[in-house]
């Protein structure tokens, strides 16, 4: 069975960083896309950012420029770098990726911004 299992989330002012850290129990993780949603009370799971397998990446409008979603393949793990952090970006977070036509989801973790 594979997990995935972020940490990283927090509580942080309006402006600073958080950085999510998304790991796989698989060996390979690399060669999947992978993905960050999350959830803010009472929404929707609204997707977040992306990265394929090749590296390539692309963001939701209200992120880009602002969030930036990587991976280090020796560690198995996806990140997802989060600047200039706005109270909107409260939500837990979570990672998801399609491994071999099934798709996985972690368990979350909690981002809240506030002053």
């Amino acid at each position: 069975q594979v997990q995935l299992v972020e940490s990283g989330g927090g509580l942080v002012q309006p402006g600073e960083s958080l950085r999510l850290s998304c790991a796989a129990s698989v060996s390979r993780f690399s060669s999947y896309a992978a993905m960050w949603f999350r959830q803010a009370p009472g929404n929707q799971r609204e997707w977040v950012a992306g990265i394929s397998s090749g590296g390539s990446t692309n963001y939701a409008d209200s992120v880009k420029g602002r969030f930036t979603i990587s991976r280090d393949s020796t560690k198995n793990t996806v990140y997802l770098q989060m600047n200039s952090l706005k109270p909107e970006d409260t939500a837990v977070y979570y990672c998801n990726a399609w491994l071999s036509a099934t798709n996985y989801w972690g368990q979350g973790t909690q981002v809240v911004v506030s002053s």
